[in-house]
């Protein structure tokens, strides 16, 4: 069964391209690398001790995908290819509008006249804003976007809602993940910030590491346990599982997306992660606390039941398991 992953070298891409291998699938990657390097896809060959095809191109680029569904005329997709930093969609926001809205419209474009049968989107929780209550679930309201990218995978999931209503035979998944940390076990893959890093745990293992001086707690007077902002810290192979069994289990029934919230369902705050991971991982970690940051909502977090029910999903890895995977990585990457 032939799968392409759209953005498959990037972080949560390149996660669930293992986990389609080890499970007899045959991922077909596109990546033009904007997020990744191309080191990653022999990693992930290393890793599995299996082949698979990819290619290195933009997605916006019809012409390209086109040809590639036509050649490989594939069974299902996973559709990753974004761009993902909620502060930096606040500071350029039509790079994420032109991005993550015109790249998912192509690419239902190309299947809409392909035999693709389920379409798997990598949504967000973000698509909940500011939630009035926690643990958010999937009937949850939806609250105005925090940030444009939080707005952008509210636009995708309209447009794939849309899109369902008029191709009854695709089957389509729209997973709300929270937010995705840790590596794989071995060291060879995980998250690869190009710049500085936009999220906790890489700042965290860089500045570890020493590349950092010291870490910014964007935030220290919210309404939470200890006034730092509160998330939802899954595994990246928790979250890569979801994916494949998404579109391996869901047998379309109507004319409406399946949606799933994919979270650990337990908060953790940016101060309990720091401690966490000097704890688990024998190290000293310098921070400091600075202002709020644009875009943070104070407190969000899942309820994941559904996607047991659904999917017979749950999350596998802790919290502790996820830094100590990080912090591997990041120890293997300063030898590069």
């Amino acid at each position: 069964m032939k799968i392409i992953v759209t953005g498959g070298a990037g972080f949560i891409g390149s996660h669930t391209v293992v986990d389609l291998l080890e499970n007899g699938y045959e991922p077909i990657v596109i990546d033009d690398f904007r997020n990744s390097k191309p080191f990653i896809i022999e990693r992930i060959k290393k890793i599995t001790n299996k082949d698979f095809v990819s290619y290195n191109f933009d997605c916006g680029d019809i012409k390209k995908l086109s040809s590639v569904f036509l050649k490989e005329k594939p069974d299902a997709i996973i559709h990753f290819a974004a761009d993902k930093a909620v502060n930096e969609s606040v500071s350029n926001p039509l790079k994420y509008y032109h991005n993550n809205i015109s790249t998912l419209v192509n690419v239902l474009s190309v299947v809409n006249k392909s035999k693709v049968k389920s379409f798997v989107f990598s949504s967000s929780c973000t698509v909940y804003g500011v939630p009035k209550k926690v643990p958010v679930s999937e009937f949850s309201p939806i609250q105005q976007a925090f940030s444009p990218y939080g707005f952008t995978k509210q636009i995708g999931e309209q447009i794939l809602s849309d899109f369902a209503k008029s191709n009854p035979g695709v089957s389509i998944s729209l997973l709300r993940y929270f937010n995705p940390i840790g590596a794989h076990p071995s060291g060879l893959i995980g998250e690869l910030p190009l710049g500085v890093p936009s999220n906790l745990v890489p700042f965290i293992t860089q500045t570890a590491i020493g590349i950092r001086e010291s870490l910014i707690v964007h935030g220290n007077d919210y309404d939470t346990t200890d006034g730092t902002c509160i998330r939802d810290y899954i595994h990246v192979l928790d979250l890569a599982r979801a994916h494949v069994l998404a579109f391996s289990n869901y047998l379309k029934k109507n004319n409406k997306p399946l949606i799933l919230n994919i979270g650990t369902g337990k908060g953790s705050s940016v101060l309990e992660v720091i401690e966490s991971f000097k704890k688990v991982n024998k190290t000293n970690l310098n921070y400091t606390f600075g202002p709020r940051r644009d875009g943070d909502a104070p407190c969000v977090y899942a309820n994941s039941s559904l996607a047991k029910k659904v999917l017979g999903w749950e999350h596998k890895f802790s919290l502790e398991d996820a830094l100590s995977h990080a912090w591997e990585w990041e120890k293997q990457l300063s030898i590069l």
